[in-house]
């Protein structure tokens, strides 16, 4: 079963799904050691790893098992945002996602993510959510809390990336506390 990548707008972001052209600029985006430094995997070394992304982005498309879209803002490709893991059965998921460094600061990463979550709980029927973040993240964090996460464990060293250690925290969103009430701007 397929699983259709949404094309969302929110009032300063554009959410569609990921084409050819954003090869370079997502390579910039996952090759970028201060980007991935909470990231469960090393910065990218290659740029064909942009092109087997895109690649497995579709792939999970036509399985039925996620959808992540590339987020633009003004025509310029600042990161993506998506659901894997889909399980209609469960009607649960798993958020992530990624912003350039430029980006940062500007409530992108909570204003797509809301667009995706609304689309998820509109569209999937999901009763469940969940994303996890390195600890030290304190950024992601709070940007999974205005929406309405709820931080529910720690999963310790649970990663080990280039011989770093760390600790994950796992949020969960339930389809009744949906939408959060507290920390919603009037954009989305």
């Amino acid at each position: 079963m397929t699983l259709p990548t949404p094309e969302l707008r929110t009032a300063r972001l554009r959410l569609r799904p990921f084409a050819d052209a954003d090869a370079a600029p997502l390579y910039a985006l996952h090759s970028s050691a201060d980007v991935l430094r909470y990231w469960d995997s090393p910065p990218w070394t290659e740029p064909a790893r942009a092109q087997r992304f895109i690649a497995a982005c579709r792939t999970i498309e036509e399985e039925g098992t996620g959808a992540r879209v590339a987020v633009d803002r003004d025509g310029a490709f600042i990161g993506w945002c998506g659901l894997t893991s889909w399980n209609p059965d469960f009607r649960s998921a798993s958020l992530g996602y990624v912003f350039d460094a430029a980006a940062w600061g500007h409530g992108y990463a909570t204003e797509s993510a809301y667009a995706v979550l609304r689309w998820a709980f509109d569209t999937l029927d999901l009763n469940r959510v969940q994303a996890e973040t390195d600890t030290r993240n304190v950024a992601s964090a709070r940007v999974l809390e205005k929406l309405g996460f709820v931080r529910e464990g720690t999963l310790r060293e649970d990663c080990v990336v280039n011989g770093d250690v760390s600790d994950s925290w796992v949020f969960g969103l339930l389809r009744r506390e949906w939408p959060p009430t507290a920390g919603r701007q009037s954009l989305w």
